[in-house]
């Protein structure tokens, strides 16, 4: 991931030498192969790559268009054939992604954006217009945040010189951190108040006075995909699917996927195995990543990734994670101290370190993930969506069938199947909320009554005069998929830009306008993936039962980390700030530690956010409002 950096002084003072200087030096680890930059008229533009792609190690950034339009460009543009024929020679084969899009912008304006295929972030500046745009692809791997007053306007894609050289504190934004303990924030926050986060599929138009945030594409639910069998269904998916991981090994170093034994990894390796083989995967080369844990009674994922490295003939990098449990396993601290800034909590620095020796020592620069798969493919057959599809258009009948289906399917009453599908169109206030997506029980109360929103997922009561409640619960699920990504670690010493098969975005419009029952089935999860990749992937792997959660790590990184995680409750600073209930959150702890509480994931993150918050302490960038005695005991918790 290349990184880009601005400042814009309404006032046309030139943003000093010094200033310039520490921007650039900390931006030097994310972006190690170039450093570039532009400065006129009271703005400062810097540009510092990290190349992945042949085309990329010609770019010249920042890019200035025929027009003066000052851009930068941090991305992979997916479509460049494509929008070459569309500009009529303006571009050719041999031009950047970065003039390519100087270009579509010159010949299109903002309404380029929507024609630009791929994982991207970009600004421009119009010392013209007296205006800033910052865009981002509409799935939002890529970060671009930035922060503006009556002065000035600040931007970058990593959080680090907007926090650290705003000669300022900051106050915590709440609401970030109630998304992050629950089912992580909105995309257009960041934990600090007054820093914003463009969200995905938007641009954000800045200058004197101006901050307007408007949507430039969606995906469209008028989009209609009929065939007449499930072969012809089946055909299609492995096209698009083909196409989705194609796009992604467009690299000129080794590519480095992460293979879990599941069928989303395992699926995107095999699929990238015969594009290889086929000769029209641009990468030399296609390595693996493995997380096991031999010692783990209900989850062990070393027989199933086997299975696919014995089919492409090669043995990929193994990380024991059991081996992580030695030090600082649960709550991370001794990572913070050797930095100035941890700009978002959940790092996991020991796994960071092994994946960091990784990709040095096998020249690997991008990583394929298999997120995604799980929510697009049809991995979780809750069937309200396709029930609520006939209810919604009066197919009574057919609904009558399925209900009987789907309740022998789920062993459970027909009546029950169809209280839940009308309950979707309901009010919330008429609803409870569900076990799993209710608030930890050791969380403040006030706490909980302020950001319930965030807490429980921005939930949606569906809509019956709106698109079909399945393309609704798409977009839904989608929604939930670009806070986590908004909400990724920004690692600062393992670089590498990851990529999202799964994700692609001519991949979902092609599952969103196809029939759900296509990928929902009452007998088969995953139903029209596991019919398409039968003989690409391994049977063991396409038919292998619903990977089990990890029970046992986090038990025994409680139970060997007991002391500390005891001393910690004692002065949490998330309890001085009203967050958490400490007393509530030790009883939690002990009955994890003797197996009677099993809700591990809020656990783990009200301990990281808890390390977070000491390290935000330490730095003195966050003005935590706590009173004065927590404050003193916490300071000295953290210094003892």
């Amino acid at each position: 991931m290349s990184v880009q950096f601005g400042r814009w002084n309404f006032d046309g003072a030139q943003v000093p030498r010094e200033y310039v200087g520490k921007v650039s030096s900390m931006l030097a680890p994310y972006g190690p192969d170039s450093d570039e930059s532009y400065s006129q008229d009271g703005t400062a533009i810097l540009y510092r790559a990290f190349h992945t792609t042949k085309e990329s190690r010609r770019e010249k950034q920042p890019t200035i268009s025929e027009s003066g339009a000052v851009i930068t460009w941090d991305g992979r543009l997916d479509n460049r054939d494509d929008l070459i024929c569309e500009l009529g020679g303006r571009a050719t084969a041999y031009s950047t992604d970065a003039e390519i899009v100087a270009e579509a912008y010159e010949r299109c304006g903002t309404n380029c954006f929507a024609k630009l295929v791929g994982d991207w972030a970009l600004s421009i500046w119009d010392a013209r217009q007296r205006s800033l745009i910052l865009a981002k692809d509409p799935i939002g791997p890529h970060h671009l945040y930035y922060s503006c007053d009556d002065r000035q306007i600040t931007w970058c894609t990593v959080l680090d010189p907007l926090v650290l050289l705003a000669s300022k504190s900051f106050k915590l934004c709440e609401e970030y951190v109630a998304g992050w303990l629950s089912l992580y924030p909105a995309t257009h926050l960041t934990p600090y108040m007054g820093i914003s986060s463009v969200p995905p599929s938007c641009c954000v138009f800045l200058g004197p006075r101006k901050h307007i945030v408007a949507k430039y594409w969606d995906f469209d639910p008028s989009n209609r995909i009929r065939y007449r069998s499930d072969a012809e269904y089946e055909e299609h998916f492995r096209a698009v699917f083909a196409k989705a991981v194609q796009r992604r090994l467009r690299s000129d170093s080794p590519v480095l996927a992460e293979l879990s034994g599941g069928k989303d990894s395992g699926s995107i390796v095999c699929m990238a195995d015969d594009i290889i083989a086929n000769g029209v995967g641009e990468t030399p080369r296609l390595d693996t990543i493995s997380y096991y844990d031999d010692f783990e009674p209900n989850w062990n994922e070393r027989p199933y990734f086997t299975k696919v490295e014995e089919k492409r003939g090669r043995t990929g990098w193994h990380i024991d994670i059991s081996l992580q449990d030695s030090e600082n396993s649960f709550f991370e601290t001794a990572q913070f101290r050797d930095h100035p800034l941890v700009p978002t909590p959940g790092r996991n620095g020991q796994v960071f370190r092994q994946v960091r020796m990784c990709l040095e020592s096998q020249g690997n620069r991008v990583v394929l993930s298999g997120i995604g798969g799980d929510e697009v493919m049809g991995g979780a057959p809750i069937p309200t969506a396709e029930l609520q599809d006939l209810l919604a258009r009066g197919r009574f009948g057919l609904l009558a069938h399925q209900l009987k289906m789907w309740a022998l399917q789920k062993r459970k009453p027909w009546f029950h199947l169809l209280l839940d599908v009308a309950l979707g169109f309901s009010p919330f206030t008429l609803i409870s909320v569900s076990n799993h997506m209710r608030p930890p029980r050791w969380l403040a109360s006030s706490f909980v009554n302020r950001h319930w929103v965030a807490l429980t997922g921005y939930r949606r009561r569906v809509n019956l005069f709106a698109p079909l409640p399945s393309f609704q619960d798409n977009r839904s699920t989608l929604n939930g998929l670009r806070r986590q990504l908004a909400s990724k670690p920004l690692v600062f010493d393992c670089i590498y830009e990851k990529s999202y098969p799964y994700l692609d975005r001519s991949l979902l419009e092609f599952m969103y306008a196809i029939p759900r029952e296509q990928s929902v089935r009452p007998t088969q999860r995953r139903s029209l993936m596991r019919r398409a990749l039968a003989g690409i992937v391994p049977g063991e792997i396409l038919n292998r039962q619903r990977k089990a959660s990890v029970a046992r790590a986090p038990l025994v990184n409680i139970s060997n980390d007991w002391a500390s995680l005891v001393e910690m409750t004692q002065h949490m600073i998330s309890d001085a700030l009203g967050i958490v209930d400490s007393e509530s959150f030790i009883g939690a702890l002990d009955r994890a530690r003797r197996g009677e509480e099993f809700c591990w994931i809020p656990i783990m993150r009200t301990i990281h956010i808890e390390g977070w918050f000491r390290s935000l302490l330490r730095s003195g960038i966050v003005g935590f409002d706590i009173p004065q005695k927590s404050e003193l005991k916490v300071q000295s918790s953290v210094e003892g």
